[in-house]
This record gives structure tokens, C-alpha cells and sequence, in this order.
């Protein structure tokens, strides 16, 4: 793999820990204030997530197409919302998600065949 890609991926998986905390965390941290400070909040963090994001595709976008960006995103989503969901919302674990990866590997396969 080149550096592209491999700089790409390494900022997607931290920009994704931001979103993942961006999007959920306040279910559990900011239940009890009002919507409006858990949007605020979230959007706060949410800035960190797109300040990684936004250079990560643009890296990426040199050495992959954006089809094949938005499927290593779905990847390290769900790679991070499973343990996410798990250990800090305290989630049970559902074979469902194993279902929804393996999905993902059949589009990984179609969006990155030719490559193989």
C-alpha cells in the first residue's frame, strides 16, 4: 500500500473516533440537558472530526476514487462504532453487526476488484 493510502486511512480512523463521540456519546453524558447543548457540544467536537476528515479524502483522493474512499469510511465506522457502542454505551453485542461487516467485505470486494 503507498502513503496516500496509508496517511488517508490513519486520519479516517482518528477523524472517525471524534465523530463516533460526536454523534453518540451525548446519548449518554448529555441525556439530562437540553437537545440544544448536546448539538452544540457535538458540533464542538465534530470540528476536530472534519479537521482530519476533510485532509484525509483529499490524500486519498490522489491514489483512490472517491467510491473507494466512502467504502474505507463505512469500514472504519463500523470498526469504531462496534467497541464504541460496546465498552462505552454499554450495548449489548449483536450478531448483527457481524452480519452488516460481512456486507461491507462483499462492497469492499466490488468497489476495489479492479485493483485485485
Amino acid at each position: 500500500m503507498n502513503y496516500p493510502v496509508l496517511t488517508s486511512i490513519s486520519l479516517l480512523l482518528c477523524s472517525n473516533v471524534f465523530m463516533t463521540f460526536a454523534w453518540y456519546a451525548h446519548l449518554k453524558e448529555l441525556s439530562h440537558k437540553p437537545w440544544i447543548i448536546a448539538a452544540l457540544i457535538s458540533w464542538g467536537i465534530a470540528l476536530f472530526e472534519y479537521l482530519l476528515q476533510v485532509p484525509a479524502n483529499r490524500i486519498g483522493y490522489t491514489a483512490l476514487s472517491v467510491g473507494q474512499l466512502k467504502i474505507i469510511q463505512e469500514v472504519i465506522t463500523l470498526s469504531i462504532f462496534v467497541p464504541f457502542s460496546i465498552y462505552y454505551l454499554r450495548e449489548p453485542l449483536k450478531l448483527d453487526y457481524l452480519w452488516a461487516g460481512f456486507c461491507l467485505c462483499g462492497a469492499v470486494y466490488f468497489m476495489f476488484r479492479e485493483k485485485l
